[in-house]
């Protein structure tokens, strides 16, 4: 039986470092050397253990590292967990979301069941207290998660917390009434993206596109404001989407469309966004088969899809007055006897049709029917989500998602609520010339277009379903595919597009 993942609380209250009974108290350190008046405070309790732990070398406060120290009789905390932050010149909200991060995976590591954190003195000037307690706890979300669920207590040892308390400590008042405002929303962000990550990490089979419908289905019974409706495949073939039926065709479980939809009480500026996102559970590639190295990862290929279920679910507890689509085209790729082949003509939704030269391309083939759909559900905007390209990954590595849109305003939105968030994008080009090398010589398009820009000519390739519609494009092969344990501590998917998708969304249902 599988255990459950780790429940996670954030709070921020008038809490005293040193009084407060806690597993770990994490505090901050600048790589300038210089702390705060809590560290000083803690510090001086110690006997000066933490400024002897800089002086020898062994913290140097440099962004992403930590160093505890024991507590003693003079705290009530068991330990001192110092944290990170860099160089103050460089200081963003990211540098608290990762250093909340950093001290939250410290207390889970060290089988802690409370924290304290106080890592946002000696802030910037005019820093927006409310925007510190969301990027706090969306931190302790992200770096307290754990994906364990199959893995027996013999591995993860007995003392591994069941849930951890974290709390913000603040001195005044009127502070700590904005933090809480930022938290709440932080609480919600760090909840959905973890409730992503945990679909995103299950493997094939677990996760297939029934099984990925029905939890879709349970989200919106559970969340007031979202309905669910799903098509099955009969009702795909009923209605044309020959892409997303050619791909899953290979496959035992059949594919799935699943549309959620969030319907605010007023939709004040009579917007409609539609979120699609691709949710191919495994991904062999089909009949041009991967290579088997690696290939355990290809349970990643859902993680665009995944992103827009954890959006929606954060959406509607967020409460936007916009009615948001989530669409979410699902399919598993697999070579057989019904699998799609090299040199087949498959007609789309939309009418167009696409000659399949390479059965791996199959992200966009899913796509081009679920962004037709959202144009056929009147969407005002759209935006797609994908592990889409490796091309992508070879441009911009693990660190970035690649944006390619015909729009300059929706573009900067994205840029906007990217910077807001901390979940990396860069602007890659899709017009005209690389939709020249999509184009067939038997049919409408072609799935694949040559050796270069294999980022850019897919997404022009997209931009042809989306009609006149303000559409925009992220390709989230390399972020979405990452492996957390080598940049964050914990195995597994980092939930990229949660958190983007979202606060895109929020922003744009506050346009004038």
């Amino acid at each position: 039986m599988s255990q459950e993942i780790i429940k996670i609380n954030v709070t921020a209250g008038k809490i005293d470092v040193l009084t407060s009974p806690a597993d770990i108290v994490a505090v901050a350190v600048y790589s300038d050397g210089k702390g705060g008046e809590v560290f000083t405070r803690l510090d001086k309790a110690l006997q000066g253990a933490l400024s002897q732990v800089r002086s020898l070398g062994d913290f140097k406060g440099e962004a992403n590292t930590t160093s505890v120290v024991y507590g003693n009789a003079a705290t009530c905390a068991r330990r001192i967990v110092m944290v990170g932050l860099g160089d103050r010149k460089k200081f963003t909200l990211d540098t608290l979301r990762q250093a909340a991060g950093r001290a939250a995976s410290r207390a889970v590591d060290l089988k802690g069941k409370k924290a304290v954190f106080s890592l946002h003195e000696d802030l910037p000037k005019r820093t927006d207290m409310a925007q510190v307690g969301q990027a706090l706890a969306e931190g302790a979300h992200f770096g307290a998660y754990r994906y364990d669920e199959y893995v027996g207590k013999s591995k993860t040892g007995d003392g591994r917390p069941a849930a951890i308390q974290v709390a913000i400590a603040e001195s005044d008042v009127a502070q700590t009434r904005q933090l809480n405002q930022g938290v709440k929303t932080g609480n919600l962000l760090g909840e959905a993206q973890n409730f992503a990550r945990t679909i995103m990490n299950r493997p094939a089979n677990v996760v297939n596109p029934a099984s990925l419908a029905a939890a879709a289905k349970k989200l919106a019974a559970q969340t007031p404001g979202l309905t669910c409706s799903v098509m099955d495949e009969k009702q795909i073939r009923a209605k044309g989407m020959g892409g997303l039926l050619a791909v899953g065709q290979g496959s035992a479980t059949p594919a799935r469309l699943i549309v959620l939809k969030y319907t605010p009480k007023t939709n004040v500026r009579k917007q409609t966004i539609g979120l699609v996102g691709k949710a191919v559970t495994f991904d062999s590639g089909g009949i041009s088969i991967k290579p088997s190295q690696g290939m355990q990862d290809m349970k990643f290929d859902k993680s665009g899809g995944v992103a827009v279920l954890g959006a929606m679910k954060a959406i509607a507890a967020m409460k936007p007055a916009v009615q948001v689509y989530g669409i979410i085209p699902s399919a598993e790729n697999m070579p057989g006897g019904m699998s799609y082949r090299p040199g087949d003509i498959i007609r789309t939704y939309s009418g167009k049709t696409v000659e399949i030269q390479n059965t791996d391309a199959e992200g966009r083939m899913i796509l081009c029917d679920a962004i037709h759909h959202a144009v056929t559900l009147k969407c005002d905007v759209v935006v797609d989500v994908a592990t889409l390209t490796g091309a992508c990954v070879v441009a911009l590595g693990e660190w970035r998602a690649g944006l390619m849109s015909h729009s300059d305003r929706l573009v900067a939105q994205i840029k906007a609520a990217s910077e807001a968030c901390g979940e990396n994008i860069w602007h890659l080009p899709c017009g005209e010339e690389y939709l020249d090398l999509m184009k067939s010589k038997i049919a409408d398009l072609k799935n694949i277009g040559g050796k270069w820009a294999g980022a850019s000519t897919a997404a022009a390739f997209l931009g042809e379903f989306a009609r006149d519609v303000e559409w925009a494009h992220l390709d989230i092969a390399g972020v979405g595919m990452v492996d957390g344990s080598t940049k964050f501590g914990s195995p597994g998917s980092i939930g990229f597009g949660v958190r983007l998708l979202t606060t895109f969304v929020m922003n744009e249902s506050k346009v004038k």
